[in-house]
């Protein structure tokens, strides 16, 4: 049965045998998970707001939401979610800006905590990371009292609430911390996890999105129980070999996968949504400047640098492309992400399309003390890095306004702070 959590710091167990809690099994790895991250960092410095429906998105044109607490979700607000829409939904809900700085902030506060614990932490994003913790056991007692001075630790240090679910592996443990929220911690001991999966929506497995939740239900398959005991070659049948072995091996607790620490990142990108339709060439190629700089800062402050250049197109009727060009040198050069990217976008020949969205994307990243660079023929020794490189300094002093390209403030292009 499940028992819930009836204060903060109580712990969610599951048990089968009348009620009692059963002793944690190799449970070593905790999916920890902030609560409505962005919106509870915003309303630290704005306690009037607790309890309310607060929605954190950009306010101006086709912004969309970042983040909204439980309150705002109650009325069917969701990140992603247009603004406007969320307007309409709730006109009484309170929207608010973005700051960026201070999730950067504590974020890093939030990671510093679980280095602290243990070094095996492998980050997904600004507010959750898996953490391997049976290494710290001696030290710092079961993972259950690690999860709890964790959560501990997060409320005190940083201000926010985070849950956390404790398991043998990282799909259960992440299926915990979500079963939890907000604010509490799940402990799934190996002996329970099929208890626990069982019963489980379909939709509960990592990689079966709506499509696939239509298909498997249109073979009654309801729950994560009912794949478990169908033949997996039926569900292979119904939806690709490797989906469905997949899909069998999670609906048994398998996951074999460890916690691997600092991995790295496989893409850097940025896209801007328009607040109106665009269909001036100069205008789109501006704005690609701007999103081209802001990829190469980002993998320079990262330590990379880019085999390939992506470019994202999406046009007025939603219809998006990509396109992409491997270089023959890495790079991390703004100007060289710009230029290869406006090289794609002028292939297209889209004359004056109505665009909605571009975005570029730097993937094939490797660390750049291991790639070298060649000089192009004719090329000065010191050259568009160097000069970006001291442009990164001068942002870092005086804020990312102080220096930009003559085209951004031509256009009136604002990069990213």
């Amino acid at each position: 049965m499940l028992r819930l959590a009836t204060s903060r710091r109580e712990v969610e167990s599951i048990s089968l045998q009348n009620g009692s809690v059963t002793k944690e099994t190799s449970a070593g790895i905790l999916h920890v998970d902030m609560d409505a991250f962005y919106a509870s960092v915003s309303l630290r410095t704005r306690p009037e707001l607790q309890g309310l429906p607060v929605v954190v998105g950009g306010s101006a044109g086709r912004g969309v939401v970042l983040s909204a607490t439980y309150e705002a979700r109650a009325l069917g607000i969701h990140s992603a979610m247009p603004v406007s829409r969320a307007r309409r939904l709730a006109p009484n809900a309170i929207f608010i800006e973005p700051d960026h700085g201070a999730y950067a902030e504590v974020s890093r506060g939030v990671m510093a905590i679980f280095a602290s614990i243990t070094p095996l932490v492998e980050p997904l994003s600004l507010d959750e990371a898996f953490l391997d913790v049976s290494g710290a056991v001696r030290r710092l007692g079961s993972p259950t009292s690690i999860a709890e001075l964790i959560r501990s630790r997060v409320s005190d240090e940083q201000g926010i609430t985070c849950s956390v679910g404790v398991a043998s592996s990282k799909f259960v443990a992440k299926l915990g911390s979500t079963r939890c929220k907000p604010d509490g911690l799940l402990v799934i001991p190996q002996q329970e996890v099929i208890a626990f999966l069982h019963p489980l929506p379909v939709g509960a497995l990592w990689g079966v999105g709506e499509k696939t939740e239509e298909q498997l239900v249109r073979l009654g398959l309801r729950t994560v129980g009912d794949i478990a005991n169908t033949p997996v070659a039926t569900v292979q049948r119904a939806i690709g070999d490797a989906t469905g072995a997949h899909l069998h091996e999670l609906s048994w607790g398998r996951d074999d996968r460890s916690v691997l620490p600092h991995e790295p990142e496989k893409s850097i990108s940025n896209e801007e949504t328009f607040g109106t339709d665009v269909d001036d060439p100069e205008v789109i190629h501006a704005h690609l400047r701007a999103l081209a700089d802001q990829v190469g800062g980002r993998l320079r402050r990262a330590g990379y640098v880019a085999r390939t250049i992506s470019l994202k197109v999406r046009f007025s009727d939603f219809t998006t492309i990509t396109r992409s060009r491997t270089l023959t040198s890495p790079t991390d050069v703004g100007k060289e992400l710009y230029d290869t990217s406006r090289t794609l976008y002028e292939a297209l020949g889209l004359q004056r399309a109505r665009i909605r969205l571009v975005g570029v994307k730097a993937e094939g990243l490797i660390p750049a003390d291991e790639a070298s660079r060649q000089l192009a023929l004719g090329e000065p020794e010191l050259g568009h890095r160097e000069a970006e490189l001291a442009v990164d300094s001068l942002r870092a002093r005086f804020g990312s306004q102080a220096v930009r390209p003559a085209r951004l403030v031509e256009y009136e292009v604002d990069e990213e702070d």
